[in-house]
């Protein structure tokens, strides 16, 4: 008897080792990702005042790929990474109201790497659509504590949130933490790593540094204002002091459990800085490595990230390849590593740089076009604000207010826009200084016939699809918080106020693109200032209630208001005076 069970233990122990050796056939990944860090904002890119010695090591123990490309703002950069998919067809354009919303149907790597085995987690910014089903924890993601909206601070979140001691959602349920929001979004990756050692595993550590709201500790911000920076640039250098920081606390901890030889990192950002958009902006310049442009510019400035990866003992080490990599990259190369399997009808644009990274060379990537357009609003209009890159030329439609693209333009301004275009030879002029456009008009017909095949494929995949809607009742997510951030309508105008929590204006109307369960529901209404006596609206479809409200007062809730299971747009207003002005929050909470 003692044989036998002496035996059953051996055959155990061999199948738990096998597993285990099974398991650690998988590379782990982990992808950094910084918000609005440029590619001039690493030390070694000749940054005068920064120093990114934790960053650099990634670079000097693997591979830094200095021709690197993203998308010019937040939103359409992380869907693109995510998806292996330009962010049009994804039905993301810009980072508010609808135009950040993903599409539920789209195929993230969190999935893919799901189905195959591994663990998920997400730790800072997502920036997708904060309701079901847009959610990280409705995408792949298992472990999730994420802010809401584009940043803290925004009006997606709760008033008054900062990056100290920040209100976070942990797997959909808001909870307050104690700290700086870098240094607890690290802390919770390092847990996630620590608990799952043993596993194959996929973490996301996407802070919101260095965006703004400029917050930080005064200890990372007082070097630099002893360099004699101005204040906005010493709170910036020390937000990526902080990045620096915690970057070396992740390598560390895998050089702790012993895995770092089996696992993947990446560090990008999403795109450039933010530094003197217009003559007038009190933010001051900072150093961008001779880059033309800023964040939302279609220039490199603003599409040009550092982006650094390390696998031990399968990439060489102190590798600078200047191939032309992009975002989209990204999930088929770690679906390539992992050698996961991937939905045989999906539709993949960006390119393997696997080969490249053990190989030095990839015939995927020789004359390859990466193609980049940005505006606001849920109309995308062609030849508005984009750029065709490839390794040698660039074709640029540049805007100097891509935000206010969101009319159809005039054949006159198309016209005028179209005889404008400029091309250059990035190849010898990367800071984009000589127009050859009219020297070359033949490479500009032919990438300019290149973009419009482009535009039209993807955004009628977009088309077909619709926006996005968020669900009201479901199981998953039964209490659901609308705000302003998510909304859409002719009153609806961005106001990017960073430093306070809102990104609208207090007199604006919007609504809601919802998907309704039949039900009973309680609606709150978070009221905006109530200056004299009136009414509060709620319209669905074709209900219509309201109730009185008096001057000074803050909330109304709608009782056992009943909403059939089907589609609209979901319509809550105050009305003073004949004027109509939407809430701040709206909770819709289903009771039966």
């Amino acid at each position: 008897m003692k044989t036998q069970l002496h035996l059953i233990v051996l055959v155990a122990l061999f199948v738990t080792k096998f597993q285990s050796i099974s398991a650690q056939e998988k590379p782990n990944i982990i992808i950094m990702m910084t918000d609005d860090q440029g590619y001039g904002d690493i030390g070694a890119h000749g940054n005068p005042y920064i120093k990114t010695p934790q960053i650099e090591t990634l670079g000097e123990q693997g591979i830094e790929m200095s021709h690197f490309f993203s998308y010019p703002n937040c939103s359409a950069s992380r869907a693109a990474l995510l998806t292996g998919r330009y962010p049009y067809r994804a039905g993301v354009t810009a980072v508010t109201q609808v135009d950040h919303f993903m599409n539920t149907s789209e195929v993230t790597i969190a999935e893919i790497l799901a189905e195959n085995g591994y663990k998920t987690g997400i730790f800072g910014k997502w920036h997708l659509g904060d309701n079901m089903p847009m959610r990280p924890i409705d995408q792949g993601f298992q472990e999730t504590l994420v802010h809401k909206g584009g940043g803290i601070g925004q009006a997606a979140g709760p008033k008054g949130n900062t990056h100290f001691d920040p209100v976070l959602e942990h797997n959909g349920t808001p909870k307050t933490y104690n700290g700086y929001c870098d240094d607890i979004f690290t802390e919770a990756t390092l847990n996630f790593i620590e608990k799952n050692k043993e596993k194959p595993f996929f973490a996301y550590l996407a802070t919101n540094l260095p965006h703004f709201p400029l917050q930080v500790p005064d200890r990372l911000a007082e070097p630099y204002r002893k360099m004699g920076l101005h204040e906005d640039n010493a709170l910036t250098y020390g937000m990526l002091s902080s990045i620096d920081y915690n970057v070396g606390r992740v390598l560390g901890k895998l050089k702790e459990l012993g895995i770092e030889e089996n696992t993947i990192v990446i560090f990008l950002s999403d795109n450039g800085p933010r530094h003197r958009r217009t003559k007038n902006d009190s933010y001051p310049g900072r150093w961008v490595a001779n880059l033309r442009g800023t964040k939302t510019s279609v220039y490199d400035a603003g599409i040009r990230v550092p982006f650094y990866v390390r696998w031990p003992n399968k990439i060489k080490p102190s590798n600078r390849l200047s191939n032309m990599g992009a975002v989209i990259d990204i999930f088929p190369t770690i679906v390539e590593a992992t050698k996961s399997k991937l939905p045989k009808d999906l539709k993949v644009d960006g390119k393997s740089l696997l080969p490249l990274w053990l190989n030095g060379n990839s015939e995927a990537l020789i004359n390859r076009d990466f193609y980049v357009q940005m505006h606001y609003g849920p109309t995308p209009f062609k030849y508005m604000h984009f750029a065709v890159r490839t390794d040698k030329y660039k074709l640029v439609s540049p805007h100097d207010f891509p935000h206010g693209i969101v009319h159809q333009p005039t054949d006159f301004v198309l016209k005028n826009v179209l005889k404008n275009l400029e091309l250059y030879d990035v190849e010898n002029d990367p800071s984009e200084r000589i127009n050859i456009a009219k020297k070359h008009p033949e490479v500009v017909d032919a990438m300019l016939e290149r973009y419009e095949n482009w535009f039209d494929e993807v955004t009628e995949e977009r088309d077909a699809k619709g926006i996005q809607r968020i669900f009201l009742g479901t199981k998953e997510q039964p209490n659901v918080n609308l705000s302003r951030f998510d909304w859409g309508g002719p009153r609806v105008i961005s106001r990017f106020d960073y430093g306070g929590p809102r990104v609208v204006e207090d007199n604006q109307l919007g609504y809601w693109r919802v998907k309704t369960l039949k039900g009973i529901y309680n609606v709150s209404l978070d009221l905006p200032e109530v200056y004299s006596d009136g009414y509060a609206h709620l319209k669905y479809n074709k209900l219509h209630l309201k109730l009185p409200i008096k001057k000074g007062q803050k909330q109304i809730v709608f009782k056992n208001v009943e909403f059939p299971e089907t589609v609209g747009n979901l319509h809550a207003y105050v009305k003073v005076e004949r004027l109509s002005t939407g809430p701040h929050f709206v909770d819709v909470k289903r009771i039966k």
